[in-house]
């Protein structure tokens, strides 16, 4: 009878010495974070221009503090957006005995650990650089995974935190957001025919105008987080526990998981899962905000040790 791969024993074997974080992909993320960045300034500036020359200069200032505000709290923003509280070496010491020895393996400053009420088994990072992380995992990942999976699954987590995936993938879902806002403001203004005395609902153009922006926000998502950064913190994290078995055991569960165990999370924000938190949901859009590749053809990868060429 031929042995599942899945199921056979880890055995952690020493790769020759290769550089786990690619410099190209870290310089390519800045370039990616930039032109985001400067788009959601110019487009604030965009709407502020249709009230007028101080409605630009309102949309500038505006657009300055959403995009500082993007690029230094986007952890913070992310964080506070699922609810999660951060765990402390005596609270939880295996997660943090694991993290710090996946830090000391790759040169990482340790992230700072936090855990999230959701009964989905998934996790995250972010942060805008490797000195200003943090991990989460839910509620739920503790449930169903072994400590050999979810080291995995950290793995995984800290190579996007390596690769400087973290910082673009944050803003991309600051400004992909923020549009969606923006989207919904412009039905409600009265220079679009909205929320007057005697006419009570949204006005027809802000609505096309919506209509159109939601598709923008998920097309600059999915411009900025192409669905290999997803394969690449597969092979890194595998690379670095010299086995992808784990995470392919992991990533087996949580797609199963996230079919059957719903998540309440705005669409935009989906993207910094490691699997798709609305895949067992119906959700306007959610669709558009899809970045991540299919589990089954990761996990293929992963097993076929495709990481180790």
């Amino acid at each position: 009878m031929t042995t599942n791969l899945l199921e056979r024993p880890t055995e952690h074997r020493t790769l020759p010495y290769r550089r786990l974080f690619s410099p190209l992909r870290r310089g390519t993320n800045a370039l990616k974070t930039a032109v985001l960045l400067g788009g959601l300034g110019g487009l604030f500036v965009l709407v502020g221009s249709l009230f007028g020359r101080g409605g630009a200069l309102f949309g500038l200032m505006l657009g300055l503090a959403v995009v500082g505000g993007s690029y230094w709290f986007s952890d913070a923003i992310a964080i506070r957006a699922a609810g999660a509280v951060p765990v402390t070496a005596w609270e939880m010491p295996e997660y943090h005995r694991i993290v710090r020895e996946l830090c000391a393996e790759a040169g990482l400053p340790m992230p700072k650990l936090y855990v999230t009420p959701d009964r989905q088994p998934n996790a995250f990072a972010t942060g805008r650089n490797p000195n200003h992380a943090a991990v989460a995992v839910t509620r739920g990942i503790l449930d169903i995974l072994s400590w050999e999976e979810l080291k995995g699954v950290l793995a995984h987590e800290l190579s996007h935190i390596g690769n400087r995936d973290v910082l673009v993938s944050s803003v991309a879902a600051a400004v992909a957001t923020a549009i969606s806002f923006l989207a919904n403001s412009l039905m409600w203004m009265p220079l679009f025919g909205g929320g007057s005395d005697d006419e009570e609902g949204s006005s027809p153009l802000g609505m096309l105008l919506a209509a159109l922006l939601a598709p923008l926000a998920a097309g600059l998502l999915q411009m900025a987080l192409s669905r290999s950064r997803e394969f690449e913190a597969d092979a890194t994290g595998a690379r670095l526990l010299g086995d992808g078995r784990p995470l392919a055991r992991a990533l087996s569960k949580l797609e199963h998981a996230a079919r059957v165990v719903p998540m309440d999370v705005d669409p935009a924000q989906s993207a910094k899962y490691i699997v798709n938190p609305l895949t067992g949901r119906h959700v306007n859009f959610a669709s558009l905000f899809t970045t991540h590749p299919s589990t089954e053809e990761r996990i293929r990868r992963l097993v076929s040790e495709e990481w180790a060429a």
